[in-house]
C-alpha cells in the first residue's frame, strides 16, 4: 500500500471514533433527560411518557 492509503485509513479510523463518541454522548444525554422527566412528571402534573 502507498503512504496515501495508510494516511486515509488512519484518518478514517479517527473520524469513526469521533462520530461514535458523539453518538454515545447524545445517547447518554437522552437517557439523562428521560430520567429527569420520568421523576419530575408526577410532581409537576405532566403526562406520563408511556
Amino acid at each position: 500500500m502507498s503512504w496515501v492509503a495508510l494516511v486515509l485509513i488512519v484518518i478514517g479510523v479517527w473520524v469513526a471514533i469521533k462520530v461514535a463518541g458523539a453518538l454515545l454522548k447524545l445517547l447518554f444525554w437522552g437517557v439523562a433527560l428521560a430520567g429527569i422527566y420520568w421523576f419530575l412528571a408526577p410532581l409537576m402534573g405532566w403526562p406520563w411518557p408511556f
